[in-house]
């Protein structure tokens, strides 16, 4: 598999990540083992995870998989910190909160250091600069070999990163931003996307499948076995069943038919290769349905495809995103 490197860092990264959000929950041991096999031996090496996934469970299932089934060194390990499970409060990026969150993270993975160190979410309620404090210690502390923040909005991400970029003492820069991105969720491109671009931040798609949906699995009815179908995940999914989305799911259906591949293979495919981005965050549930999207490595999407795609899918961006003269 291609690697790519992780925004404006020396740090490579396979161009198709492997998520954990359901592993320890919906996806045992058994499963996580054959996914997490399949991966590396395709050439995949970064691995998402965070330390709610599963309460931890996550995490702890992939430290057991560590050097037992694939070596440490051949893994680049993302995982992340500041969700909470308190009604009041959903972000914790306070300084005491984060750190002890990372030394957690890493117990249950069985490592002394972690490649890529997310904040999960933005929050309100701490100053940017105590929870951007927090990434420094873990670099200088070893803990952590880069940095990345995940769900900032435009201008969080752009005070974030450039906060790293110019307060004196040298700050660590940040290397990713993860965003959910897809042909059902464009909206990272109105502010996010250009501020990734411009100061070197490498955006790490999720739900790059747009839940599942673009795979054409609804089109006609709602699988059992989908996460459609799941009363953990039935609320994510259903956001993406409705006719807007029915359009491009039949445009993408339409794409693959003429290219003699498969609505996942086009969808994968449009997402990986946009401008910024350095690897859409697969997750599957078992080892099959990611072999299946792994093979996305061999399609390179023919430019009038994606013209065609972007046309259908393009979101409707006015005022202030397009030249004022032309309104």
């Amino acid at each position: 598999m291609e690697q790519r490197h992780l925004g404006r860092t020396g740090l490579r990264v396979s161009r198709v990540g492997l998520g954990t959000l359901t592993w320890g929950r919906d996806t045992d041991e058994h499963d996580a083992a054959d996914q997490l096999k399949a991966f590396w031996e395709a050439g995949g090496t970064l691995v998402d995870t965070a330390d709610v996934y599963a309460d931890g469970g996550a995490e702890y299932l992939l430290g057991q998989l560590i050097e037992d089934l694939v070596p440490r060194s051949d893994l680049v390990i993302a995982t992340k910190a500041g969700s909470v499970p308190d009604p009041d409060r959903r972000f914790d990026g306070s300084r005491g909160h984060l750190l002890a969150a990372l030394d957690s993270s890493l117990g249950r993975l069985g490592t002394d250091h972690v490649d890529l160190w997310q904040v999960h979410a933005f929050d309100p309620g701490t100053p940017l600069e105590e929870t951007l404090q927090a990434l420094d210690i873990a670099v200088s502390s070893g803990r952590a070999r880069y940095v990345g923040v995940s769900n900032f909005c435009g201008w969080q991400l752009a005070k974030a990163a450039t906060w790293q970029l110019a307060a004196p003492g040298g700050r660590t820069r940040l290397a990713s931003t993860q965003m959910e991105y897809s042909l059902l969720q464009r909206g990272v491109e109105r502010e996010v996307l250009p501020a990734a671009l411009d100061l070197g931040v490498g955006l790490l798609p999720s739900s790059p499948l747009g839940r599942g949906v673009l795979t054409g699995k609804y089109r006609h009815a709602t699988p059992g076995d989908s996460r459609g179908a799941s009363p953990q995940l039935a609320a994510f999914v259903a956001p993406y069943l409705d006719d807007a989305a029915s359009r491009i799911v039949d445009a993408v259906t339409t794409a693959a038919e003429g290219l003699a591949a498969t609505p996942l293979q086009v969808a994968l495919a449009w997402v990986r290769d946009r401008p910024g981005v350095a690897a859409p965050i697969v997750g599957a549930r078992n080892a099959q349905q990611l072999t299946a999207a792994l093979s996305v490595e061999e399609l390179s999407l023919p430019d009038e495809i994606c013209r065609a795609l972007d046309d259908v899918s393009a979101p409707v961006h006015h005022y202030p995103d397009q030249d004022w003269s032309t309104l």
